[in-house]
């Protein structure tokens, strides 16, 4: 089978495909034969080791993947040959075939393409778990998502629609903003032709946003802060900008707000019952088509470098996949 390797750290491009031996499950272990991979703005990072997730050299990245069932080990009593699962794990999923725990799967729903079910794990899991956990963001009440067509940004925009919130959505595009309203936007700011602040106060009359989901750090975090609503939450998702921002302290203080981390990855870990009801509830949503992945891109293995250079140069909106087959 073939495998995407990262044998030392380095930009996307260094990464090479290689022929590996097929994999063999162990005791609680469970072979898949992967469909489609879905990659996301960790993985860029990943590579580069600049990321809190830091797997030993050389490795296969990849974390989130769907596909089917091609045999199982010893113990292993939630799946068979055949079965058609979704996984989420620390690395491995751009590979055709792959080792993971059985505790790490959970079953496609009926009728759900591979490509859908590889895009749903860590965006909208991020999301929910940001906008329905840490935030509480309840209906009626106004959040702002920056970076908003991106794949966590448009997960959060139909989340937050779900609960019957208004959504302003903010990104660097017309076109951008324009996927965003196709995916349930209210509203939406352009902040490279706009003022970010000024912006927000005419969509908010004057109030501010109850919650703001930033997955882009940078330049607009500190403005849309000094934006938001008395008691307003300021959801901390990344850094896509590259610029930790340093905001300060006084604005918490002077707004009752604030400031909410969110680490998905940690909170599935630590909280698996949580994140599994949180991914029920997704499902269900999915169902109900109420929420659906944005797939803007689908790459072969030996185009995964292509697809990592696209999401670090802001390329994609959504999600994109690998297709290992092909």
């Amino acid at each position: 089978m073939k495998a995407v390797l990262c044998k030392a750290w380095g930009l996307p491009d260094t990464l090479v495909v290689e022929d590996l031996p097929d994999v063999i499950p162990g005791p609680g272990q469970i072979a898949i034969d992967v469909k489609a991979a879905g990659v996301n703005f960790p993985d860029v990072l990943i590579v580069q080791n600049k990321y809190q997730f830091k797997p030993d050299l050389p490795f296969t990245p990849g974390s989130e993947l769907a596909g089917i069932v091609r045999a199982i080990g010893d113990g292993v009593t939630n799946a068979k040959p055949g079965d058609k699962v979704i996984a989420f794990i620390g690395h491995g999923a751009f590979a055709q075939q792959i080792l993971v725990p059985s505790q790490a799967i959970m079953p496609m729903p009926p009728g759900m393409d591979f490509d859908t079910a590889a895009a749903i794990t860590l965006t909208y899991g991020t999301s929910h778990h940001a906008v329905v956990d840490r935030a509480q963001l309840k209906a009626g009440e106004t959040m702002l998502v920056l970076g908003a067509a991106g794949g966590v940004g448009l997960a959060a925009i139909e989340i937050a629609k779900a609960l019957g919130a208004r959504v302003i959505a903010a990104a660097s595009t017309d076109e951008k903003l324009a996927i965003c309203k196709e995916h349930g936007a209210d509203l939406t700011i352009n902040y490279s032709k706009e003022d970010l602040r000024e912006a927000i106060k005419l969509a908010t009359d004057g109030k501010g946003p109850d919650v703001i989901y930033d997955p882009v750090g940078g330049i607009y975090a500190e403005p849309a802060f000094r934006s938001i609503a008395w008691r307003g939450r300021y959801l901390v998702i990344g850094f896509a900008n590259g610029e930790i921002p340093k905001l300060p302290l006084n604005l918490m203080l002077l707004k009752g707000a604030s400031l909410v981390g969110v680490f998905w990855g940690e909170f599935a870990k630590r909280e698996p019952k949580a994140n599994l009801a949180a991914m029920r509830q997704l499902l269900g949503w999915l169902a109900e088509g109420k929420i659906k992945p944005h797939i803007s891109g689908r790459y072969a293995l030996k185009d995964t470098a292509i697809a990592l250079n696209d999401i670090a140069a802001r390329k994609v909106t959504g999600k994109v996949v690998i297709q290992p087959e092909k």
